[in-house]
């Protein structure tokens, strides 16, 4: 097919040039946006789920909220968009947090002890009432989890010990620490108005997305209007040359672990008010590991450095929709883990320069490359 006289330009006697056309551009461009994949991946799966289950997609209004497969996905997820988005900000500056589970696991406990449930009779009616205001006891909660951020920014920035051990000291001992209080059993929260935090809702939406989002939007504005964002990313591209431009690398460091650690208490409310309880045992059993799948996933590297919000909460309603999908698949629970292992082993692939540079090898991509940069050059009279 004989080419467009305005897609060809003369560029001298010896070589032509073919101009893209501009569909192909913003094509071109579309698939090298960073939110591409992770859009991809969660298209994919929803679409896998849509032939699984049926009536995936289907939403219905009952007793005042909206019902439907997509409903709970996205609560299940929330509390794992809290911690993928704290745990962001710590992996951009080239760390990592893996004591967020026992944060969620202390938030839930502390919580559960102190508002509980005592029945009493008012007008004749039993009810159960909190044994302090659940305000006070939210925010001592939250204390809690923000003193083990203070904790791990202490080991950290201060003592220079590396985040994975720094961390993995309070992710044994916290969770030891929430057993201890709990000795070992399930406290049971009786009293209702806490329920709401995590399975309430709100414009017949859950009211724990409400949540996720604004705090969300709190720190993207923060990321976005003011220099810490760029603080952030610098610290994690060369820490040393952004300490000498006057960076105070030290309290940076400090705020992203008590903000990763805030995150986690504000998770492990949510998850204590859904199962109406504090499970010292199970409650954020592993969940640091999703937390960092999801923020890979959204297209952060481990490495430091650029970092996207809006790509960990892609990755976190990523790693729920898979657990979605597998057990719809009517496979065991156990599959999950292997399931988010190959995951990870991918994600790590591809992050890897190494990777990526022998790839063209293993599949002939360098014969290619060189075969096309002789065809180019080569005159349009030139014989074979």
């Amino acid at each position: 097919m004989p080419l467009h006289p305005e897609a060809i330009k003369e560029t001298g006697p010896a070589r032509m040039e073919i101009t893209g056309h501009a569909p192909m551009g913003q094509l071109s461009m579309l698939l090298r946006h960073p939110l591409f994949r992770p859009l991809a991946a969660l298209a994919l799966l929803l679409a896998v789920d849509f032939f699984l289950v049926p009536g995936f997609f289907r939403l219905e209004w009952k007793d005042g909220h909206l019902y439907g497969s997509l409903i709970d996905i996205v609560n299940r997820a929330a509390p794992l968009m809290l911690t993928a988005l704290g745990m962001t900000l710590v992996i951009a500056t080239r760390g990592i947090d893996i004591s967020v589970g026992a944060v969620v696991a202390i938030s839930g406990t502390v919580a559960a002890l102190l508002i509980g449930g005592t029945m009493q009779i008012h007008n004749g009616v039993p009810e159960y009432v909190s044994r302090i205001p659940m305000g006070w006891a939210i925010l001592a909660a939250l204390g809690a989890a923000i003193l083990c951020g203070v904790w791990n920014g202490f080991l950290v920035a201060t003592l220079g010990l590396q985040p994975i051990i720094a961390t993995l000291i309070l992710m044994v001992g916290g969770r030891g620490l929430a057993q201890l209080l709990t000795d070992g059993q399930i406290i049971t929260v009786y009293y209702k108005p806490f329920f709401y935090l995590g399975s309430g809702y709100l414009f017949g939406l859950p009211f724990s997305l409400f949540i996720s989002i604004g705090v969300f939007l709190v720190v993207t504005m923060l990321m976005r209007k003011t220099a810490l964002g760029l603080f952030i990313q610098a610290v994690g591209i060369n820490p040393v040359a952004s300490r000498l431009a006057g960076i105070r690398t030290a309290a940076l460091i400090f705020f992203v672990y008590m903000f990763c650690s805030a995150c986690a208490g504000v998770a492990g409310l949510m998850i204590s008010s859904n199962i109406k309880s504090a499970d010292a045992n199970n409650a954020g059993l592993l969940m640091e590991l999703d937390a960092i799948l999801a923020v890979t996933l959204g297209g952060t590297s481990l490495g430091g450095g650029k970092f996207s919000l809006v790509g960990s909460v892609i990755g976190a309603l990523i790693i729920q929709a898979l657990t979605y999908t597998i057990y719809s698949m009517g496979v065991p629970p156990e599959v999950n883990m292997v399931v988010k292992a190959v995951v990870v082993f991918a994600v790590c692939l591809s992050q890897s320069k190494e990777f990526r540079h022998l790839m063209p090898r293993l599949f002939g991509g360098a014969s290619k490359v060189r075969f096309k940069s002789r065809l180019k050059a080569r005159m349009p009279g030139e014989k074979k």
